[in-house]
């Protein structure tokens, strides 16, 4: 807001993008640890709804203040966000699973369950603690297993690849973040004006009423969020996409009026909104894999988000009223890869969504990776070690009667 220079403007948005892009990696695995199982898909998409309240927030804002006089009050509103922010920064409860982690008898975390969850009992407190704790010993036990050989522990990035259980999950989990972005919707939201040239006076009004449609739409994601599975609203959402694509390059070439034009952009997305907007990546892996798994998804959506910007303009001025046709063929596909590929996540455990995967691509065999094989030599299972277990105790009782016998 202060800059003398438009370099000094360069400067200060860079560190800007560069804190925005880091709160899209930590507010969900933030939300994600603190939320119940059975919230974490609503919290995740809490996360988009936010977002797209923000940029109707803004949108609005620039009605006043997009002038030559008040751009700098405009920028001056970062600022007083960010620094609104720091002081409620006391009010944040740190995230229980990070300290259980530490200390697994720490008295705060207990304290943060029974607050989060409006716990009565410390018995309820407790087999909470134990999902935590089993969750990470069960972790632990893998990373041994892994390590048994006498290796170091591993990077959690190139392990998430090297692990044959969880590798087709990254794969998918990465397929949709270039789908989400490439489906074309930030063409839409950075050219909106190319769409309603002719048909609203103030290209702004229309980049308003955008953003007015997305927040409604992300509303009603909420509402499905946990109703529906999460699969099942991907499918549709790329369908929709895809047959608005369809109306789109059609309106275009003169065979709709454009108010039909206008119509399908906003269906576009709407239907955008429902699924490949809030894309549950938190909810997908176990926690040890979170961090690098949203970190490399943050990364390639917003590589993904940077090109469809750069070079939209000129696939407009090449193909004109056929430049939907590029979004419409990856929503076809992608619609094909989530009808073939993609596991129902909705009220499922990370080792069973993996468990789901190879079931799901059973018979089929990657460049180097047997799913079946993979399956046939997964870990012994927590039944199967009793089992074993259970026969060793009769083979030393058998022993000693034989020995009592002697």
């Amino acid at each position: 807001a202060l800059a003398p220079s438009l370099n000094i403007v360069i400067v200060a948005r860079a560190i800007i993008g560069v804190a925005s892009g880091a709160s899209t990696v930590l507010v969900p695995i933030y939300l994600g640890e603190l939320a119940p199982p059975s919230l974490r898909g609503v919290m995740g998409t809490m996360t988009q709804f936010a977002l797209v309240i923000g940029i109707l927030v803004a949108d609005l804002v620039g009605f006043v203040l997009a002038n030559p006089t008040g751009w700098r009050y405009m920028f001056f509103l970062t600022s007083a966000m960010a620094f609104f922010q720091l002081l409620l920064t006391p009010f944040l409860l740190e995230s229980p699973r990070w300290l259980l982690g530490r200390n697994a008898s720490s008295n705060k975390a207990r304290f943060i369950i029974k607050k989060l969850r409006g716990f009565r009992y410390d018995e309820e407190v407790e087999t909470e603690v134990e999902h935590y704790l089993g969750a990470s010993k069960s972790q632990s036990c893998d990373d041994s297993n892994d390590n048994s050989g006498g290796s170091s522990a591993k990077n959690p990035m190139l392990e998430m690849f090297q692990d044959k259980k969880v590798r087709l999950l990254v794969i998918s989990t990465l397929v949709m973040q270039v789908a989400s972005q490439f489906s074309g919707i930030n063409a839409v939201f950075y050219y909106s004006g190319l769409f309603f040239d002719g048909v609203i006076e103030n290209p702004l009004v229309g980049t308003t009423l955008m953003g007015a449609i997305n927040v409604i739409a992300t509303y009603v994601a909420l509402l499905l969020m946990d109703k529906c599975g999460r699969r099942t609203l991907i499918m549709w959402s790329s369908a929709g996409m895809f047959v608005s694509c369809i109306v789109i390059v059609v309106a275009l070439n003169g065979y709709f009026s454009d108010m039909v034009a206008l119509g399908a952009v906003a269906s576009y997305v709407c239907f955008f909104e429902i699924g490949l907007g809030p894309i549950p990546v938190s909810q997908m892996f176990e926690g040890k894999y979170v961090a690098p798994a949203m970190s490399i998804s943050c990364q390639l959506n917003w590589a993904c988000n940077f090109f469809v910007g750069l070079f939209f303009p000129y696939i407009n001025k090449s193909l004109g009223a056929y430049s939907f046709g590029p979004f419409a063929i990856v929503l076809l596909l992608t619609f094909m890869f989530a009808w073939i590929y993609l596991p129902e996540t909705q009220g499922t455990t990370p080792a069973e969504l993996q468990a789901e995967l190879v079931k799901k691509n059973a018979g089929r065999s990657y460049h180097n990776m047997d799913i079946e094989a993979m399956a046939s030599h997964a870990p012994p299972s927590q039944d199967e070690w009793e089992q074993a277990l259970a026969m060793l105790v009769q083979l030393g009782d058998d022993d000693s009667d034989e020995e009592a016998g002697v």
